[in-house]
């Protein structure tokens, strides 16, 4: 039987002590609606697949969130402040606890572009400059490990970067190519059109 691609990242992830450290440690917080994101799950697959160390270019952990009972920066610093005080030396300060319903709010004034308020956490990946590193994932109470890939996994494994297809190129484009050449020169780069 064929292996699939959600196999293969699973497997990476149950591999990777350090990441499922992170997880098992952002369940015990509880958080509504949370996902890994970003490079904390990209780069390990992209680690697996050139033979390098699991946790190589890894520089943190962002955990996203969902809460829009309260989307006050100081309802989002509890969780914060929550992680530092939960997370164990060296995770204490390489976790980025974000919550997602409260984005649009500072989102502009940040990164030059507006942001449409989100619904759940997983709508976030939606928004990310390119598929490959629109990928979440959550480890349930039950162990199961949760999978959110709204573009798939096929960019991700193949190491190919390409602007997403559902917004405009990101205004910081150069800069994430460039950031990601320089860890991962194995990488194929599809330019906008």
């Amino acid at each position: 039987m064929t292996e699939t691609l959600d196999q293969r990242l699973e497997a990476i992830i149950r591999g990777s002590d350090s990441l499922m450290t992170v997880m098992r440690l952002t369940r015990d917080l509880d958080l509504p609606d949370w996902l890994i994101v970003s490079g904390a799950v990209y780069q390990k697959v992209w680690n697996h697949v050139t033979g390098r160390d699991p946790d190589y270019g890894i520089k943190d952990y962002d955990i996203a969130y969902f809460d829009a009972s309260d989307v006050s920066y100081e309802a989002e610093d509890v969780h914060i402040k929550r992680a530092a005080a939960h997370f164990p030396p060296p995770f204490d300060a390489q976790v980025e606890v974000r919550n997602q319903a409260r984005v649009h709010l500072w989102f502009e004034e940040h990164f030059g572009e507006p942001y449409e308020p989100l619904t759940r956490s997983a709508e976030a990946l939606e928004r990310f400059v390119a598929p490959c590193f629109s990928v979440g994932v959550r480890l349930e109470a039950d162990d199961r490990l949760t999978i959110a890939a709204p573009f798939g996994l096929e960019d991700l494994f193949s190491m190919t970067i390409r602007p997403n297809p559902t917004r405009g190129l990101a205004k910081g484009w150069n800069k994430v190519i460039a950031s990601a050449r320089g860890r991962w020169p194995e990488i194929t780069v599809v330019e906008a059109s």
